[in-house]
């Protein structure tokens, strides 16, 4: 009886219609596919953005590393382009030496510097081979470095001018227009040098620049040697004290030029003095008349 009346329920739903004559069992049918396809449906969507994302990740993670490995290319080309540009001024500067000095010059790299006197040395990469000697003056575009106090075949050692006790000859202004001679001297500090035996009865300025007198027989007369940044003013029977800034820059050179300058040699004396001659021991004695 009661499958009788399910089978009847059966027939009269497949046989029922809406009022837009659609029947009601497919409009059934339909509402139970929507029920089971709309998680289907929201699960797959699901998945496929995950699977979206990640691949828009991966792209995205590529595009990233190409460009950070371009950054790094732009910086190894800034490099080489800087250091082209420092090799170009360096180029310039020692151009510019060669029309400041008369003189033949070999430009030499900074190699080293000694341990035992790490602030008043320098070891470049030229020697006897190249023709350097001791006593050869050392400039760079700014001025006067040093000179040559050690020679081997392939190297030399260099005594920069800010070395205690290294003296040279120098002259405040022009050499010939200028009465105020003295002596520079290394004071062990790298940024200051001192020139003594100015007489204090001339006068002395800051800012005046300060030349070598070419009188010690090591260095040619002209080569600069600095500014000068302190007076203390002396009397006229005391002599200035004067300070000065040397003119090299001695904390970032990495090139300097080697003058290729000899001086002349010193007339000797002894030979020209009247009613003098030489013993066997080299010294000399006035005759008597």
């Amino acid at each position: 009886m009661i499958a009788l009346l399910l089978g009847n329920f059966v027939l009269m739903a497949f046989d029922a219609k809406t009022g837009s004559e659609e029947r009601v069992v497919r409009i059934w049918t339909q509402a139970a596919a929507n029920f089971v396809q709309s998680p289907v449906t929201s699960v797959s969507s699901g998945v496929t953005d995950y699977f979206q994302s990640f691949v828009t990740l991966r792209s995205a993670q590529s595009e990233n590393d190409a460009l950070k490995q371009r950054v790094q290319e732009l910086e190894v080309e800034l490099q080489n382009r800087e250091g082209l540009s420092a090799d170009n001024a360096r180029l310039n500067s020692l151009l510019e030496l060669k029309k400041q000095f008369n003189y033949k010059f070999l430009a030499a790299q900074i190699i080293g510097r000694d341990p035992s006197v790490w602030f008043d040395t320098l070891i470049i990469n030229r020697g006897s081979l190249d023709g350097v000697k001791l006593n050869m003056p050392i400039v760079d575009n700014g001025g006067v470095v040093g000179r040559v106090t050690a020679v081997s075949p392939l190297t030399a050692q260099i005594w920069l001018i800010t070395k205690d006790k290294m003296s040279e000859g120098g002259v405040i202004g022009e050499l010939g227009t200028s009465n105020s001679l003295g002596v520079v001297s290394g004071t062990g500090k790298t940024n200051i040098l001192e020139m003594g035996y100015v007489p204090g009865s001339v006068e002395v300025q800051i800012g005046e620049t300060v030349y070598t007198s070419g009188q010690e027989g090591i260095y040619p007369a002209g080569l600069k040697l600095g500014e000068i940044i302190e007076v203390r003013s002396g009397s006229a029977t005391t002599a200035h004290r004067v300070f000065i800034k040397p003119s090299a820059n001695f904390s970032s050179m990495q090139e300097v030029a080697v003058l290729l300058y000899e001086p002349p040699p010193r007339p000797e004396y002894d030979q020209a003095l009247p009613n003098a001659v030489k013993t066997d021991k080299g010294t000399t004695k006035k005759t008597s008349k």
